[in-house]
């Protein structure tokens, strides 16, 4: 069975950090391009940042450019999003999503071909 799964999400004070995983099974992340996006209570979800098959090409949506970071390690079959300067607003539940692609093309549509079933991430005092 074709699986992503995220961990790592919790509950986080604002201007604290999170890292979250997205881990792979039953098939390899290699050649694929992989997004992170997220809904908030109330609000359609929304593309966070998406990172090409080979790391080299990575984009951001403009309310987390300079506190997120997105990597990967295609030997672990694992990308990471790196979360830091939280705010309340960044509460949300995130999902990560595979694109049978090398390239974050159907990133902006939410097309994209595998999704996980999300991790809840709550910045609160």
């Amino acid at each position: 069975q074709l699986q992503l799964v995220e961990s790592g999400g919790g509950l986080v004070q604002p201007g604290g950090s999170l890292r979250l995983s997205c881990a792979a099974s039953g098939f390899t992340l290699d050649y694929k391009a992989i997004g992170w996006f997220r809904q908030a209570p109330g609000k359609e979800r929304e593309g966070v940042s998406c990172i090409s098959s080979s790391g080299s090409m990575t984009n951001y949506v403009d309310s987390v450019k300079g506190r997120f970071t997105i990597s990967r390690d295609n030997a672990k079959n694992t990308v990471y999003l790196q979360m830091n300067s939280l705010k309340p607003e960044d509460t949300a539940i995130y999902y990560c999503a595979a694109e049978f692609g090398n390239y974050c093309l159907n990133y902006k549509t939410q097309s994209m071909d595998i999704w996980g079933k999300g991790t809840l991430v709550t910045v609160s005092s």
